[in-house]
């Protein structure tokens, strides 16, 4: 009898940005956690969630400190980048996935404090797991600055594998 848990469809959130280094989280966990297709024709297919979130546009007065009027083309001009910046994040995301037809991948972007978006989502869409992709920051600069994936493993409801980023 086949064992249920490995025949259920999982879904791996996998936290995507900018960055190299979960760029490389996501292809390590496609190499060592994606399943072969079943045989048995049930179809079961992992799901890979590739989460971005995306910063909260920033809040400018009417009138900046110089007295001057801070234009709404401005504000736009910022948030369309912020928007551009989400899909091509998310596309080339959704590139390294094409190879693997054993999973079925969707793309969820959100607004707001990565460290919250990522643990809000994970909840709400029933993740399995989530994956990300360390930084390598030292001490200091993890003191300053705060982890995100620090913050994940100790808030998100579902098991945390963090990706070290290794030097090609």
């Amino acid at each position: 009898m086949a064992n249920v848990a490995s025949s259920r469809e999982r879904r791996i959130v996998v936290a995507v940005d900018e960055s190299e280094e979960s760029l490389s989280a996501l292809r390590w966990c496609l190499r060592n956690l994606v399943r072969p297709a079943p045989g048995d024709g049930s179809g079961a297919k992992d799901t890979f969630v590739l989460l971005y979130a995306r910063p909260s546009p920033p809040v400018y007065s009417a009138v900046n400190g110089t007295g001057r009027s801070f234009s709404e083309d401005v504000t736009t001009a910022v948030d369309m980048y912020g928007r551009d910046l989400a899909d091509s994040v998310t596309e080339k995301a959704r590139n390294i996935c094409k190879d693997y037809g054993n999973v079925k991948v969707d793309v969820k972007i959100s607004v707001g404090d990565a460290r919250e978006v990522i643990c809000q989502m994970v909840d709400k869409l029933g993740a399995d797991l989530l994956v990300m992709g360390s930084h390598g920051y030292g001490f200091i600069k993890r003191a300053l600055l705060g982890s995100v994936s620090d913050h994940c493993a100790r808030n998100a409801k579902c098991p945390v594998l963090i990706v070290k980023h290794r030097e090609a």
